[in-house]
């Protein structure tokens, strides 16, 4: 069927800066760069124009700019989720505090992130380079958002109460298990219901690949590890793996654990992206099987593709117990779907079932228990 025939999905786009309107509109197909896939229906210029205009124009999917006039990003997300749902992607600023509000997006149920790239020194050229940056990024992130089941995103009314860590976790020792987690669209949403439910005093390190751009990551870790009992942190290169601490792979690099002689450490690597992502939980997981072997469990939530599947198998082949999300409870299924066609799940649960599944798989093999 020709693009004139088929009907292309509609986009809101909203952003308070007239030229990043325009930059996106050019972006997505309603300008002179006009690639076909999608119609922007209209533009809007802060959180309440942006309402009116998803009751006006029902559009299929928001683009949605978080620091905004009047009423801002993250009002407009309340708003939108809970009286008119659609698939939103957040176009933010990649540094300083707006980091932190995008990652309160994802929890409010926008579903994808997307990198506002800086401007560059020769603002005349901005539209330009935004355009060569920003396109492949956003075309990818709507394509995403446009498989999201919507009634599987719920408002989250208020955060997450923060939790104090107890000063003994200082003290722990190097991890003799490991939790390998995937997750991609949907996941920010998903790791905060599972990682604060997670038990510690098990000897376990979670090891965590949330498909995320550079930057986002560290305030993922830091609003995980602000309500869970683990530690939470963004990982470093050759970081010991140390029970009851949870590493999220940074942005733009692959994570593995790599034995060494007092005990597993991390490895960062910029190697080939994996399924297109990188990080990818393939190789984290094969790392995780080669390393740990049966003293592991691999869990694979939602998310589009089939990053993660390849790695669990591996996982369960090595005596690892393997978890995937269930439909019901998945925004998109399609990596924790492939994961148990690739024969590596053990159990197919809801979201609000795999912690105790795997603390259950913890004590099973702590050789210590």
């Amino acid at each position: 069927m020709s693009t004139s025939a088929r009907r292309r999905p509609t986009v809101l786009v909203a952003d308070d800066s007239a030229l990043m309107r325009r930059v996106l509109v050019d972006v997505l197909g309603g300008g002179e760069a006009d690639n076909g896939e999608f119609r922007v229906v209209a533009t809007a210029r802060d959180g309440f124009d942006a309402i009116r205009k998803i009751h006006q124009y029902n559009p299929d999917v928001v683009t949605l700019d978080l620091e905004m006039p009047q009423l801002d990003g993250l009002g407009a997300i309340g708003y939108i989720m809970s009286e008119s749902p659609r698939p939103i992607v957040v176009v933010s600023a990649h540094a300083g505090p707006g980091t932190a509000t995008a990652i309160r997006a994802l929890e409010l149920g926008a579903v994808e992130i997307v990198a506002k790239p800086p401007p560059p020194p020769d603002v005349t050229g901005h539209p330009r380079a935004v355009l060569a940056t920003l396109g492949p990024q956003l075309i990818a992130a709507i394509h995403r958002a446009l498989a999201v089941d919507v009634s599987h995103v719920k408002v989250l009314a208020r955060p997450p109460a923060p939790v104090l860590h107890p000063p003994e976790l200082a003290l722990r020792g190097r991890a003799v298990l490991a939790v390998g987690v995937a997750a991609s669209t949907g996941g920010p949403r998903a790791l905060t219901d599972l990682i604060p439910r997670l038990p510690t005093g098990r000897g376990a390190a979670v090891l965590i690949v949330q498909h995320m751009p550079p930057k986002f990551t560290r305030r993922l870790a830091e609003r995980l590890d602000s309500i869970s009992q683990l530690r939470v942190v963004e990982a470093d290169d050759g970081a010991p793996v140390v029970a009851d601490t949870a590493y999220v792979a940074p942005g733009d690099y692959h994570m593995r654990v790599r034995s060494a002689s007092d005990g597993p450490v991390i490895a960062l690597d910029q190697s080939t992206p994996v399924w297109g992502v990188r990080p990818a939980a393939d190789p984290l997981f094969r790392s995780i099987a080669a390393v740990y072997g049966a003293r592991a469990v691999g869990v694979v939530l939602t998310g589009m593709g089939r990053d993660g599947a390849d790695g669990l198998r591996a996982m369960h082949d090595a005596g690892g117990a393997g978890v995937a999300q269930d439909r019901e409870t998945a925004v998109i299924p399609g990596m924790p779907v492939a994961a148990v066609q690739a024969g590596g799940v053990d159990a197919v649960l809801p979201l609000g079932q795999i912690a105790d599944r795997v603390g259950a798989e913890l004590l099973r093999r702590n050789p210590r228990s």
